[in-house]
Formats: C-alpha cells, sequence, structure tokens
C-alpha cells in the first residue's frame, strides 16, 4: 500500500499514539513523527521546561507551529500530543486529512499507562485521575469531530490495533480504486 497523505494519530496521554504511531511507520514503510519530540527539537528543550516558562499557552503555539511544518512535508505517521486538538487551527489543519485516527481509551488505562512518566507536566499533581477525567469530558467530543476512525486501545497490544488501522487503510484504498 502507498500513500501519500498523512496518517495522523490523536487521542489522549497514554493511549499509545507514540508506540502504534512507530508500528504502523514499519508497516507501511513511512517515517514517522512524535509531534511532543519534535517540538522540543526544534525548541531545544525538554516539554516540562516549554510549561514551565512558557506556560501551556507557550507550548501550544509551538504544536501548531510543529504541526503546520510537519504537515508541509512528505507524507508520514504523526503522533500528536494528546492536547493538540484544542486549538482550533490546528483541527482545521486535521479536517483536511482523511487519515486522522483517534486512539481511545479508558481514563484508568490512561492512570496505568502513565503513572510514572515524569515527562508529563499537566499530571505531576495530587490527583492525576481528576484531572485525565476533566481533560476527557473536554476533548473527547474534539476527538471524535476530528477524527475518520476510532479505535478503541483498552487492554489491546499495539499490534491488534496497528492491524485495525492497517484493515482500514485496505478499506479506504480499495473505495479510491476505479472499478
Amino acid at each position: 500500500m502507498v500513500l501519500t497523505q498523512h496518517i495522523i494519530l490523536i487521542g489522549p496521554m497514554g493511549a499509545g499514539k507514540s508506540t502504534i504511531g512507530r508500528l504502523l511507520s514499519e508497516q507501511l514503510a513511512m517515517a514517522f513523527v512524535d509531534l511532543d519530540r519534535l517540538i522540543e527539537e526544534r525548541a531545544g528543550a525538554s516539554i516540562p521546561w516549554i510549561f514551565d516558562i512558557e506556560g501551556e499557552e507557550g507550548f501550544r503555539e509551538r504544536e501548531t507551529q510543529s504541526l503546520e511544518f510537519i504537515l508541509n512535508s512528505p507524507a508520514q505517521v504523526i503522533a500528536t500530543g494528546g492536547g493538540c486538538i484544542l486549538r482550533p487551527e490546528n483541527r482545521q489543519y486535521l479536517l483536511m486529512s482523511d487519515l486522522v485516527v483517534y486512539l481511545e481509551t479508558s481514563i484508568e488505562q490512561q492512570l496505568e499507562r502513565t503513572s510514572k512518566d515524569k515527562n508529563r507536566p499537566l499530571l505531576q499533581n495530587e490527583n492525576p485521575g481528576g484531572v485525565l477525567r476533566a481533560m476527557a469530558e473536554l476533548r473527547n467530543p474534539l476527538y471524535h469531530q476530528s477524527a475518520r476512525l476510532t479505535v478503541d486501545t483498552n487492554g489491546k497490544p499495539p499490534k491488534l490495533v496497528t492491524h485495525e488501522i492497517l484493515h482500514f487503510l485496505d478499506e479506504i484504498q480499495n473505495e479510491k480504486l476505479p472499478s
């Protein structure tokens, strides 16, 4: 399968966007970019440092600039940060792509997957579960609006989720072929 568009993975932190993105890029022989890592490379600083110095708004501005940059590059598999969909301009960028995949997961699964990760500034507080619930309430409708495909990742091995996405990509490729 040869794709000419980006595959963009969206969803909350801990949904598996980076892991599944890497697996998809291997299967499709496409480059992979983790938007958070790109932001760090372009800033020359870690995400926690950016949050400390520039606040969330400064980070979100960098995120928009990096998303725009990467979408103007050849087709790649892109793992976005969980809050990427918060800005209207980012959602517009996502709506211009056919291949936005929402990796949906539960709060419990997020807590399990992120509990030891100190590189998540929004969870460094007394009640990470409460923070995740508040984020989900705001963000989940935006993920659904922005995605063409939603895949539940709860309790699923990354290879199974990757297989589901590849199956979807095969289906839409076949829709585009003349009969």
